[in-house]
Formats: C-alpha cells, structure tokens, sequence
C-alpha cells in the first residue's frame, strides 16, 4: 500500500515538472520580437490598455502610435495575427520603424497574437526564426505558429462554437485569432486579444483597419484585399491606383456568413473601414517541399513553379518564387493606396505617412535597408 502510494507521489512529482518545464520551454517568448520604433513615434502602449484583462499574460502586446503635425484621420496595421504569415509583421515592423506621419495619425500592432510566436506547428517542420540582412548586421524575426500556443490556452473545446452566430469549427479555431472576432473582455486568451483590438479601434476612432496576412498559393483568395461591404469602394480606388504602379491587387468581398474574422466584425461591430490583405506564402502551402527559413525568405519551391505550369495555383508563381520582399512590398503597397484613396475620400479627415518605401523602392532595395538589425 505504501510502496503504491510512493508510486503514486512519484508519477504526480514527475507530470508536475514536465508541465512546470514545457511551460518555460514552450510558452516563452524568445529573441525575434523586437521593435525599434521610429523616432517620430508619439507614444507607445500595450493591447492591455483596451482590455485590462489582458495585462500580465502572453498575449499582451506592443502597441505603437504615432501623430502627424495636423490633424487627421486613423489608420491602424495589423500583422501577426497568425505567426506563420511573415509578410504581415515585417510589413508591419517597416511602418512601425520608419513612419513619420504629416497629417492624422497611424497605429501599428506588429505582433497581434503574441502568443503564437511562442510556439510553431507541430509536425510541420517550421523554422523558428528567419533572418534578413541589414546595411548594419542581421534582423532575427521569430517565425510562429498559426495559433495561440496550447500551453496559454488549454484545453481546446471538442467543437469550437462561435460566439456570433454560433458556427460550429473544429476545437482549434478556438486558438485562432482570426476566428475570435469580437472577442470576450474576459473569455479565454484569443478572445481577450479580439476583444482588445476590437476596443482599440472604437477607442481611438480608427478610420481604416487593414488586418495583414499571407495564405498559401492554392488558395483561391490570394494577392487580394477584402473589403468590409462599406469599404469596397476605398478597396476599388486602391486597386485601380495599384495596377498604374504594376501591382495587381485583386478585390474580394468580406462573406457576411462567415464569421469571426477580422474584416467582417470590425466592420459589423464599429464605423471603421475594415480590410484584410492576403499575399502568397508558399511555406504554408500543402505542396511544398522542404519548409525552412530559406523558403520563408526566398518564396522559392520547384513544386510550386510545377504546379503553376499545369494550371494549378490561383496566382502566378515564377521560377524564382515569391519571395518575402514582394509580399512585404505589396502590402505596403496595398497599405498606402487605401490610405490615399481614403484621403481622396474624406479630404478633412486625411492620413499622409512619409518615409514609408514604395513597391519599387522595396524591390530595388531589399527590405534590409528599411529594418533595424537585431540588438546584440
């Protein structure tokens, strides 16, 4: 009886340290989440500061302001809502880093879903980090995970029911981001962060929210903006403004039956003009091959460039791939023909940020020119 009670104490110490340990190993936050904010930044805040709820857990984040010398309209940028889409918070790093604002005033969230970057998919074989070269050392930017680490929200329901309309998805969607819109002051972590963002846009009357993503090159929306109903004519202008720069945007229309997500609640639930930007990773793809930082980078997989030739992928995929710049260069792209457009718009609420890089300036430059290297 004792030597099973021992037994027992043993197997419970041992569970106790495993949990204790993977909660340390997997649920911190590692080098690659840096932001070094321009100096024309007005304030810095923490997502916290919308839902106090928030604060003190994983996924509380950096939440960066800037103020233009006349007043304005707001625009708030996105990225990382998912943590295996590199284009969104490189394009957002690239703002936050860079941006002087002459009239209104932007806010950039680089890292949405914090959480996700503590973690990456499990049998994916997903790097943890990728790194771009600067004129003054390299830029390490962590490479994440498509949702909330289990470890800071746990267990996952059987079914996830959304909170909107009450779709049924399967019990991970619980943990993405881009499912838990408008989220809960006080439900589980993913809704928090919606809830905080969905708070932030009311609070500080953002104009236009642009939500910045990546899908793989099988998807059928790609290279896309989604537009809010409201926000499809801002989306037509920007387009148009594009296709005389060489950029070919495409323009969906936010599904009123699916639920959740960003461009469709924020949109629902406050007066803003709500779009969600889509470029083509191939890392996430189903038909890539091998999936590491050279990929994530280079946008480059023969599988791909094969697939293309037989008519099989929504986009055009060269044989030089799709590489990180030109997705981060059409979002910014993207980002400055819907301010613009909206500005053209609403002349006395307009948005004006400088020192921002163009398409072409992106692609004859790299994007190392417009980061910070990492702090040693």
């Amino acid at each position: 009886m004792k030597r099973t009670r021992l037994r027992g104490i043993i197997i419970i110490t041992i569970a106790f340290l495993i949990v204790v340990l993977s909660y340390q190993w997997f649920g911190r936050v590692e080098r690659g989440l840096e932001i070094y904010a321009s100096p024309y930044i007005a304030e810095q805040k923490m997502l916290s500061d919308y839902n106090p709820h928030l604060a003190g857990t994983p996924g509380d984040t950096e939440v960066l302001v800037f103020e233009g010398e006349e007043p304005g309209g707001t625009l708030l940028v996105v990225g990382g809502a998912h943590g295996d889409e590199a284009a969104g918070p490189v394009t957002a790093l690239i703002f936050a880093e860079n941006a002087k604002v002459k009239q209104g005033r932007l806010i950039v969230i680089p890292f949405a879903n914090r959480s996700g970057y503590t973690h990456t998919l499990p049998q994916e074989g997903h790097p943890s980090e990728y790194v771009i070269p600067t004129p003054r050392g390299d830029r390490i930017i962590k490479y994440g995970a498509r949702l909330t680490n289990p470890v800071h929200q746990w267990p996952d329901p059987t079914v996830y029911v959304q909170q909107v309309d009450g779709q049924k998805l399967a019990g991970t969607e619980a943990r993405n981001l881009n499912r838990a819109f408008p989220g809960s002051a006080n439900g589980h972590l993913t809704s928090r962060v919606a809830y905080a963002i969905v708070e932030l846009i009311k609070t500080e009357n953002v104009d236009v929210a642009i939500d910045l993503h990546e899908s793989s090159p099988e998807y059928p929306v790609n290279n896309a903006i989604v537009a809010h109903d409201r926000a499809m004519e801002l989306a037509v202008f920007a387009s148009l403004d594009l296709s005389f720069e060489g950029v070919d945007i495409g323009i969906e229309p936010s599904p009123s039956g699916l639920r959740g997500l960003s461009h469709r609640e924020w949109g629902d639930n406050t007066d803003v003009y709500a779009f969600l930007l889509e470029s083509a990773n191939p890392a996430q793809g189903r038909l890539r091959g091998k999936t590491n930082a050279e990929l994530v980078i280079s946008g480059r997989d023969p599988m791909y460039v094969k697939s293309y030739e037989r008519g099989r992928l929504y986009v055009r995929y060269p044989e030089h791939g799709v590489p990180l710049v030109e997705r981060v260069a059409r979002h910014t792209a993207t980002i400055q023909a819907l301010a613009s457009s909206f500005s053209e718009f609403y002349p006395e609420r307009r948005i004006f940020v400088e020192n921002i890089p163009s398409y072409t300036e992106l692609m004859a430059s790299g994007l190392g020119n417009y980061l910070a290297p990492t702090a040693k």
